[in-house]
């Protein structure tokens, strides 16, 4: 029986399934895209294009405007650089040639759009976003060049009841030396929708605003001056630049005092800002959703804010292990509860971390999605029972296999996060190739247990002895087998300690995964390490054999689940594909196992047909099914699918909300939906407390769940969280119980 063999075959899939893995997610963002080098992305929910104008063409010290047109289907809206109490703004990133700087948008004037309770800030029918582009006078594209290239990545949220993250790659070849004026009327009337700022009045003076804060520290009592005298007598609305400090959907009050506006608007309570310096935009207010262009002029205006702002409300919506982290920085530091980048956490709060990191790793052996791989584990640990040294050498190299293994994949998780990537722990199971790969080893897993074959059967005998030369390694790529499963669960303990290392410098952070690795390996290092553990094991004996082959029905059964999880993001197809492509390599394998002849025409038989069948079948698995269609609500036991933002338009009308963040690929998180969550005194509380179900899927890669996860200071699934009207969300255990969820509905 060749383990050592086998674990070094495991780990050469999983790299090839981490190089799928980069190459799907590159094939997932470009298929947002209409193609390379377009200038337009065209969405079931927008319109999106590149525009330029160069009236003297791209020369120093003569304008230069690019900027994103966005048309929206109807009822579907973008937001403003202050979304309001939803939505998120519209992101830029520009690649441009050397010697030209992008400046900040020229935010267009926006509206008001309500949504229930909520109101938010942003744009229906077709906006341009303009920015102003910076000539520097060392710009020599040289006599050769014609064009020059602008490349651009935008990502906004598109919304209408619900709510979906968009992103687009743009690429637009500018003429260097003639004019570009083609898009001249849509970039002048996005300089007329700018606001304008107040003039000064006749001795030269800027008039003097400001916003008083009430005495209860629950109202700001504004004064404009200065305003043109067409707005005078009219209701205005005002835009803060400035995110949650009013309550943007209450009702307040306003009047003129001759040229002076005043105004007394409510704060939010859950407010997480207050400047000194308020800039607000104002213009003539218009009914909600109103048809035709936006022919209203808005006027910016920054407060002066005078009075002491009360503490802020912000920390009532952070989890607790996080609002204890920053509380712990701040009472270190002497200041307010702040979040500081690359701070680090208090010793008491990075030794809680340190400490439920290392109790998750220890119940991770418990859970289904490890044991088979333990088993592995199980089998060589007693053909060695009576050999101490053998013992201890073994228990090292597998703790030196888990612990290396959870440090590089939380470096990897850290840096794709540095880098832009919105994604939490159990990434790569969101990618179809790597669930395939996974597959396909495990199926050689069970294969060999079973005795379908041998590894010296068919390698080359240098190959085969390399088992005897190093033997370590074995014991060593068992762990990495075992970090390889096991990181798509999330014990008790780990949900905390992991969405702390998003606020931690890179050391502690790492530090964190390598407790939880030593969790993990734990239990087999002590065993090792105890003499008494090795008396206790039977002997090396005929019924190994037996329970070798034993041990190949829980990897069949992983295999299954497997299956399962690809078939929730590539659909029925890309299951049966993957089937048809695991019978195929199971041919392969046992035609290279046969001898003399036989082995030489049936294996290059089997090999030519899995090759056709890779080929013909590969598709099916990597189309990823969309959101929309992969996400099946249950309407029978009330589940909706997640949007964000839907939990708090529901609870700001007075609902409370359950949100179930969960995953295809998550053991513990169909453990607790087929049972606690299924529990009918569960359910018949929940419908008695009137309690909104919602259900944010993560089976697939969703940045807009992964910031929810982050928000509540977790890094992985499953979350379970109750939002509830005026108080802060509870977020329950990983591993749910029945008393737990019924005790939290009873509060509601």
């Amino acid at each position: 029986m060749s383990y050592r063999l086998l674990h070094r075959l495991a780990v050469t899939l999983l790299l090839i399934a981490a190089s799928a893995y980069w190459t799907s997610a590159s094939a997932q963002f470009s298929s947002k895209t209409t193609g390379q080098g377009t200038s337009v992305v065209t969405t079931p929910y927008v319109r999106a294009e590149l525009l330029a104008h160069a009236p003297q063409g791209v020369s120093p010290g003569q304008p230069l405007w690019l900027g994103l047109q966005i048309t929206h289907q109807p009822e579907w809206h973008t937001y403003w650089k202050n979304p309001g109490d939803s939505g998120l703004p519209t992101e830029l990133e520009w690649q441009l040639p050397a010697g030209l700087d992008a400046n900040e948008i020229a935010w267009p004037l926006p509206k008001k759009i309500p949504i229930g309770t909520l109101a938010n800030y942003g744009y229906e029918g077709t906006v341009l976003l303009p920015i102003p582009v910076t000539v520097a006078s060392t710009f020599a594209p040289g006599p050769l060049v014609q064009d020059a290239t602008i490349k651009l990545r935008a990502s906004w949220l598109v919304c209408r009841k619900e709510c979906i993250p968009e992103e687009g790659e743009f690429t637009l070849q500018l003429p260097i030396k003639s004019t570009t004026a083609l898009n001249g009327a849509a970039f002048e009337a996005a300089a007329q929708a700018q606001p304008k700022p107040v003039m000064a009045g006749t001795n030269g003076i800027v008039p003097d605003s400001q916003a008083l804060l009430a005495d209860d520290g629950k109202a700001l009592q504004v004064s404009v001056q200065g305003l043109p005298v067409a707005l005078r007598g009219k209701t205005l609305d005002l835009f803060p630049e400035t995110s949650e400090v009013i309550d943007n959907a209450a009702a307040w009050t306003q009047a003129w005092n001759g040229s002076v506006w005043t105004a007394k608007i409510p704060l939010s309570a859950q407010r997480s800002n207050g400047p000194s310096l308020m800039p607000v935009v104002l213009a003539e207010q218009t009914p909600a959703h109103a048809p035709g262009p936006d022919t209203r002029t808005g006027y910016r205006v920054e407060l002066k804010v005078l009075g002491t702002w009360p503490q802020a409300a912000s920390m009532a919506t952070v989890s607790p292990a996080l609002e204890a982290a920053l509380k712990a920085n701040a009472a270190q530091a002497g200041g307010s509860a702040t979040p500081a980048t690359g701070s680090g956490a208090s010793p008491l709060t990075l030794t809680a971390a340190l400490l439920g990191a290392l109790l998750g790793g220890l119940i991770l052996n418990l859970m289904p999605c490890v044991f088979p791989v333990l088993a592995i584990k199980v089998v060589g640990f007693t053909q060695h029972a009576q050999d101490r040294r053998a013992h201890r050498v073994s228990g090292i190299a597998y703790t030196a296999g888990v612990v290396l293994s959870f440090i590089a994949l939380g470096a990897l998780m850290l840096g794709l996060r540095a880098a832009g990537e919105a994604i939490g722990w159990g990434f790569q199971l969101q990618s179809p190739a790597v669930v395939a790969s996974l597959a396909a080893l495990f199926t050689l897993i069970a294969l060999n247990l079973a005795g379908v074959f041998e590894f010296g059967h068919f390698l080359p005998s240098s190959v085969a002895s390399l088992q005897a030369r190093h033997p370590v390694a074995d014991s060593f790529l068992t762990g990495v087998l075992a970090v390889a499963v096991a990181s798509p669960c999330t014990a008790p303990f780990m949900g905390a300690s992991l969405g702390l290392t998003a606020t931690l410098p890179a050391p502690q952070a790492l530090a964190v995964f390598a407790a939880l690795g030593l969790g993990l390996a734990l239990p087999f290092l002590a065993a090792s390490f105890i003499p008494a553990v090795a008396r206790a094991l039977p002997r090396p004996g005929a019924w190994m054999d037996t329970f070798r082959k034993l041990m190949a029905f829980p990897m069949l059964a992983t295999v299954v689940w497997l299956v399962w999880v690809l078939g929730q993001q590539s659909g029925i197809d890309g299951a049966g594909a993957l089937l048809i492509l695991l019978v195929g390599l199971s041919l392969v394998v046992w035609a290279l196992s046969l001898a003399g002849r036989a082995r030489l025409w049936m294996a290059t038989v089997s090999v030519a047909v899995m090759a056709l069948l890779v080929w013909a079948f590969v598709p099916h698995i990597t189309n990823v099914l969309t959101t929309q269609g992969a996400t099946q609500a249950s309407s029978d036991t009330g589940w909706q699918p997640w949007a964000p933002g839907a939990a708090e338009q529901i609870v700001a009308g007075g609902r409370p909300v359950f949100v179930d963040f969960t995953a295809a690929w998550c053991v513990t998180c169909q453990y607790n939906k087929k049972t606690t969550l299924a529990n009918a005194d569960v359910l018949a509380d929940l419908q008695t407390k009137n309690v909104a179900l919602l259900r944010a899927d993560w089976t697939r890669r969703d940045p807009a769940i992964t910031a929810a996860l982050a928000a509540l200071g977790r890094s992985g699934v499953p979350v379970y969280v109750f939002y509830r009207p005026g108080r802060p969300p509870v977020v329950l255990t990983e591993v749910l119980s029945v008393d737990e969820v019924r005790a939290t509905i009873a509060e509601l």
